[in-house]
């Protein structure tokens, strides 16, 4: 079925409740959001846009974001949903890869986008026009196995793949989030402080099937002090979080005396949250952190581990669940493969498998890579991970990140979680360089002042001697993508120069 009939639901059912809002001002009920999505539709329509057609959204963070959202959704035609962070160039090469017919721009992004692609900026004089249009009398059906979603990978090497993201891998992630993560009721509010052409966007789909809230901060994206103001202001507020924010809010709001009132569900993904880092945040706002693991290929969709796993200090092997990320979502079956993707015993790493309703039928246009990463029905996750007698998946690393050092694994997760227990470093991350002896020898790189000596005693108290790095680095900040996501591949480039 086509997804937008949940928008259609909800403001049948509750026309005048609250919908769309900027910052703490309401700009649109749910019977406004539902009106302003069927004029984009029967715009997109006026175009000669029809079922399966890719229309883009290059947009910051707004409530427009989302009426234009489900308008595409209305008129039966897919979304693709660009990081506005991106360069134009980016940019330009996904609306080709795409073949979008349409991009939808927040001003100031509208340039260098390349030639035959019909630009419209919003807000602007067109698009209030467009809201004026007279609406669609009925979302255009769409099955299930059709294009909903045209997401693009944010890797750091070479060019972007296209995940083709249908309504019923859409729909299983949404009823996963219910039965797996946090149910959502009428009252919450949805706070997108995290963009909303990735896993924040995702999320909007269960709070609109329930009538909940949905709240863009005035700024645009993610501050801190902004973040506490609204939970206090909404209550009940939910937000998907990158590990890195989530550390941001929590130091924030201890040095200024805060303690989130109004803070419902923190949904964290998207990188390694280190232990050190997700106890802090939970001894100071409380029992409010769920975790999912995914990827673009099976979106918010793998493992889960909600709030009161998270939170639990009275387990005996709490440490080692709270260092994992799940157990496997309602969906999908999960299991730890071999090179040849044979089954592994349990506690034994491997490459982590996954299947089922959530997972990806392939990549836009790309056939090879689709062959490579979909093999007898199990999606490769390119992930190393163990899997515990109880189900639960302890991620290590990308397959690619694995450091052999003299024969040996070194995943940079386990290390880096050790570094990150001094309390003089605020950040690190640990590759390998290659070695004329050994293969690849061990370097951590350090945001802090911790001196080399308390680092080195701190890793030999807890892991081999191998695992210890050799040398370290020290950098003001690591390098980061616009995800928030380390760039190994620029702090091995530091290495060469």
């Amino acid at each position: 079925m086509n997804l937008a009939l949940w928008l259609a639901r909800s403001a049948e059912a509750g026309p005048r409740r609250p919908a769309l809002f900027a910052g703490q001002v309401e700009v649109a009920d749910y019977g406004t959001f539902d009106a302003q999505a069927r004029a984009v539709a029967a715009w997109l329509i006026g175009q000669g846009v029809g079922p399966g057609d890719r229309i883009a959204l290059f947009m910051k963070n707004t409530p427009d974001y989302l009426i234009i959202f489900y308008g595409i959704w209305y008129a039966g035609a897919a979304v693709v949903p660009i990081n506005a962070k991106l360069h134009a160039r980016e940019t330009a090469y996904i609306l080709e890869d795409s073949d979008a017919r349409i991009v939808f721009c927040s001003p100031g992004l509208e340039t260098g986008l390349g030639d035959g692609i019909s630009c419209i900026v919003a807000p602007s004089d067109l698009y209030r026009d467009i809201l004026t249009v007279q609406p669609v009398a009925a979302v255009v059906p769409r099955a299930s196995v059709d294009l909903a979603w045209l997401f693009y990978t944010s890797g750091t090497t070479g060019k972007p793949k296209g995940v083709i993201i249908t309504h019923g891998m859409a729909l299983s992630m949404a009823l996963c989030y219910h039965s797996d993560v946090d149910p959502v009721s009428p009252d919450d509010a949805a706070l997108y402080a995290a963009p909303l052409s990735h896993g924040a966007g995702l999320y909007n789909l269960m709070h609109v099937q329930m009538g909940a809230r949905h709240v863009c901060p005035a700024s645009g994206g993610f501050e801190a002090d902004e973040i506490l103001d609204l939970a206090a202001h909404f209550g009940r507020v939910h937000m998907f979080a990158a590990p890195t924010m989530v550390k941001r809010v929590t130091d924030h709001a201890r040095a200024s005396g805060r303690h989130g009132d109004g803070l419902r569900t923190i949904v964290y993904a998207g990188g390694p949250m280190y232990n050190a880092d997700i106890i802090d945040a939970v001894d100071h706002f409380g029992p409010v952190f769920a975790q999912i693991y995914g990827q673009g290929e099976c979106p918010m969709g793998i493992t889960a581990m909600p709030r009161q796993i998270v939170s639990d200090r009275n387990h005996p092997d709490w440490r080692a669940r709270l260092g994992s990320v799940g157990r496997a979502q309602s969906a999908v079956e999960v299991q730890i493969g071999d090179a040849q993707g044979h089954p592994l015993p349990v506690g034994e790493a491997g490459e982590i498998m996954v299947r089922g309703q959530t997972v990806m039928p392939g990549y836009w246009n790309n056939p090879e890579a689709t062959a490579k990463t979909l093999i007898n029905g199990w999606l490769m996750t390119g992930d190393v991970g163990v899997m515990d007698a109880e189900g639960y998946l302890t991620l290590h690393d990308r397959s690619k990140d694995m450091i052999i050092t003299g024969g040996s694994n070194v995943y940079p997760r386990e290390v880096e979680e050790v570094l990150l227990e001094h309390d003089q470093v605020i950040e690190a991350s640990v590759i390998g360089r290659p070695h004329p002896d050994w293969g690849e020898e061990v370097i951590g790189f350090i945001v802090g002042t911790a001196p080399e000596a308390e680092l080195d005693a701190l890793c030999l108290s807890q892991i081999a001697r191998f695992k210890r790095p050799k040398a370290y680095v020290r950098l003001e900040a690591l390098p980061k993508n616009n995800y928030g996501k380390v760039l190994k591949t620029e702090l091995r480039e530091l290495l060469k120069s």
